[in-house]
């Protein structure tokens, strides 16, 4: 922990700092001194002209900034000021976030509390190993189950408590360092830090799928410095841009992040000390963190009735029911791989499983999102599905699979030479590829250049001006970070036979940093990012077809380092939110990140080599790395066939080239008729949500958005609108009462049914599922008879 050492009482250089400041030093204006790397926010006295013209790129950037000509940093009024129900709110400032959703989830305080302190280290570290391990080898398995930071941040709780109350309160000396062993109370920045290093470590490597599919598809093996190499890059590389993109995504007011404010809610109920009842609300004679269990047990007990006992509430297409071998019922009414015409479940699952709570995205969002669905998933696939484009009557309607002419899965062996490369005889000899394509939409400039201008003029909000009195992570620790990095990845890919180029490689690189700070935009005030997977797939096997290994290397440093740079924006944001030390900050996310790709990398080998008929279809245990396979797929798709025999003019697919135009002239529509009618319904439009947010169809299907869309309807507009005091209170609570509950009920289900192949009670809610063709995936309008193909005679 070279750079951060715990002194003697157990905190770190920046918090023995921050104890010696008072809070109404940090409150004056003009009165302070700001680090390097924040000189280019203006002071609150800076000049009305530039104020207003930062105020005004916010309302153009972010629709759910308030319209009210007065835009004062709010004040705190007496329910708002026992809203967390501390006593440090007595001593709040006067000022307040001017977004309602942050007021209503982040304190406008701050105290002087240890934060990187042997506990929290020695906690966070240790659910690093648990997490990274559990969650890599359950990754193998089909279904999978994963335990997230939500589950971390509940255990951790109790780690931390039991802590203060079992270990002595002693010194040691660390590095040198004389430390605290126990420095009193278990306090909210210390468990912040924790959450930091369980949000970090917890996902499993997106590169681990590469490694599956070379030794166990490929054959091949590079040996373990290959797989660490490549493991440590791609997690760690987006570091780099997430230090560049802070003044663009963690320091303006605007950029939200509402994904964050969730566990900070729940952060923040579990430390409350007093409780102030508001009878006007449901729940508001109780704490908050009484609600939040309250909702957790209820979401875990009733996950096993949709969940086991009664599975036709979750995808309740009653339609199917009543003709269940009828096609086009199933196909326009079914939830599985149908349209879900009517989207019925009584299963958070099917409602926040792909998409998330809707209970954290705002309702503009949320309206975008479905705007998208309903014209291109629901409208636009039922015109060319029933008019027989690209042959899709002989196809399934929604469905995540690649088919051959025959309307079989298409068998990716059979044009698969023994070194692994495209076989041009057999193709020609097979089929050509028949896929169901998700349209993607690019980010509008014009937002980019205002959120880039904003930066430098819009006004340091409370969260802002209580950050100043901690020493900022300079910027040349993350270059630092990224270029040492970046010569492991060039090592990776150069001294290893990938046959990906040094520049195919930097071309990766260069797109992901080109595209974070469009996403990120999108991500930070809708929570929704659009993925890069399909544009890099595309990219690659034009550029350099017929290399599979390093198409899945360009794919994975082109969208998974960006990906990776805005899951460490959010984190920091989280960081900012809680008040937490940047340096402090900085290393918690680095050591635990690289901790567990070394942990996943160990565990991943060790299950290969020590589960029976692993990776394999009919492994008991079911571990049969439906991640790897899926990659595997998808390599041969785009790297051997490659984008040029599907897309090209004069190919099946070519058409679909139209929706690139589409996609880069309608945000410039949208943009010009914004500032034509800045007052009218249009400047809620945004094209990237519209063309990409329900960019998880397939394997999603439009029930899991529908449904999705009309709960976020009813808590972020109805419930908003009309019942703002309980929306302030405990939606945030119920958001994460619902996962958690919904989390612990699937682990349940999973360790008491499913490891012991127990079935499901057999009686008719669920059987009656099963017996459509919308759960089988044969909602085909035309099923050929053995020996007949269909499609172009020549490709």
């Amino acid at each position: 922990m070279a750079g951060n050492q715990l002194p003697n009482n157990g905190q770190t250089r920046d918090d023995e700092e921050a104890a010696t400041r008072k809070s109404k030093d940090i409150m004056a204006n003009g009165g302070h001194t700001e680090s390097h790397e924040l000189l280019d926010w203006r002071q609150p006295d800076a000049r009305n002209t530039e104020e207003e013209e930062g105020e005004e790129r916010e309302r153009l950037l972010d629709p759910s900034f308030p319209d009210d000509d007065d835009l004062e940093l709010h004040e705190v009024g007496p329910g708002r000021a026992t809203s967390f129900d501390s006593e440090a709110a007595a001593k709040a400032n006067e000022e307040d976030s001017p977004y309602e959703e942050v007021r209503a989830a982040v304190r406008n305080f701050d105290e002087d509390l240890p934060c990187s302190s042997i506990r929290a280290w020695t906690i966070g570290l240790s659910l690093t190993f648990v997490g990274a391990a559990l969650n890599t080898l359950f990754s193998l398995r089909a279904p999978s189950i994963g335990i997230g930071p939500l589950i971390a941040q509940i255990v951790a709780w109790v780690m931390g408590r039991l802590w203060e109350r079992v270990v002595p309160e002693k010194q040691v000396t660390l590095f040198g360092v004389k430390c605290e062993l126990n420095p009193g109370p278990f306090n909210i920045k210390e468990h912040s830090i924790i959450v930091v290093m369980a949000s970090v470590s917890f996902s499993v490597a997106y590169a681990t799928d590469i490694i599956l599919a070379q030794l166990v598809f490929y054959k091949q093996n590079f040996g373990i410095i290959f797989q660490l190499l490549i493991v440590i890059s791609t997690q760690s590389l987006g570091y780099g841009i997430a230090g560049i993109m802070r003044k663009f995504l963690v320091y303006p007011a605007s950029m939200i992040w509402p994904n964050t404010l969730v566990a900070i809610a729940l952060m923040n109920a579990m430390y409350e000390t007093h409780l102030i009842k508001d009878p006007t609300i449901v729940g508001g004679n109780m704490s908050r963190y009484r609600w939040f269990g309250l909702v957790t047990v209820l979401s875990c007990v009733y996950y096993f009735i949709p969940g086991f006992l009664a599975q036709f509430l979750s995808v309740t297409a009653v339609a199917t029911w009543l003709a269940p071998q009828n096609a086009v019922i199933n196909q326009i009414f079914g939830g599985t791989t149908g349209l879900s015409l009517i989207p019925i479940t009584f299963d958070w699952t099917q409602v926040a499983g792909y998409v998330g709570s809707p209970l954290i995205v705002p309702w503009h969002a949320i309206a975008n999102t479905l705007i998208g669905v309903v014209v291109f998933f629901v409208g636009l696939t039922s015109f060319l599905h029933y008019t027989g484009a690209w042959y899709s009557q002989f196809l399934p309607m929604s469905d995540a699979s690649t088919y051959d002419n025959a309307g079989a899965i298409y068998n990716v062996s059979r044009v698969l030479t023994p070194d692994f490369t495209l076989d041009e005889r057999a193709y020609q000899s097979y089929s050509p590829l028949f896929i169901r394509l998700v349209t993607l939409g690019r980010e509008h400039r014009g937002t980019i250049w205002a959120q880039y201008q904003n930066s430098t003029h819009e006004k340091p909000d409370i969260h802002m001006k209580l950050m100043r009195k901690y020493k900022e992570a300079p910027l040349w620790w993350y270059t630092s970070l990224f270029l040492i990095v970046l010569t492991l990845s060039l090592i990776a890919v150069l001294f290893y036979p990938t046959n990906l180029t040094w520049w195919a490689f930097l071309l990766a690189v260069l797109i992901a940093f080109v595209f974070s700070l469009p996403i990120g935009i999108v991500e930070a005030i809708t929570s929704q990012e659009i993925g890069l997977n399909v544009l890099t797939e595309f990219i690659y096997g034009y550029i350099q077809p017929g290399r599979p290994l390093a198409l899945m290397l360009f794919k994975t440093y082109g969208y998974i380092t960006m990906s990776q740079a805005l899951s460490f924006v959010a984190d920091l944001k989280f960081g900012h939110y809680m008040k937490i030390p940047p340096r402090t900050m900085f290393m918690a996310q680095v050591v635990a990140t690289t901790i567990s790709c070394f942990i996943q990398v160990a565990v991943l080998n060790f299950a290969l080599a020590n589960i029976d008929g692993v990776c394999d279809i009919t492994q008991p245990q079911r571990f049969t790395c439906p991640g790897g396979r899926v990659f595997f797929s998808a390599s041969v798709v785009w790297g051997l066939i490659g984008p040029a025999r599907v897309f090209s003019p004069g190919q099946i697919y070519s058409g679909l080239l139209t929706f690139f135009i589409l996609g880069a002239v309608t945000p410039v529509i949208i943009y010009l008729a914004a500032k034509r009618y800045p007052r009218s319904p249009v400047k809620y439009l945004m094209a990237p949500l519209i063309f990409g947010g329900a960019g998880n169809i397939p394997p999603a299907t439009p029930l899991n958005y529908l449904s999705w869309g009309v709960v976020g309807y009813i808590f972020q507009s109805v419930i908003k609108k009309r019942y703002f005091g309980w929306w302030s209170r405990l939606n945030y609570l119920t958001s994460a009462g619902l996962d958690l509950g919904l989390a612990i009920g699937t682990i349940i289900i999973f360790l008491a049914f499913t490891l012991h192949n127990i079935e499901p009670p057999r009686w008719w809610g669920n059987t009656v599922v099963t017996t459509t063709l919308d759960y089988q995936g044969k909602a085909i309008q035309v099923v050929l008879p053995p020996g007949q193909t269909f499609g172009p005679e020549v490709w």
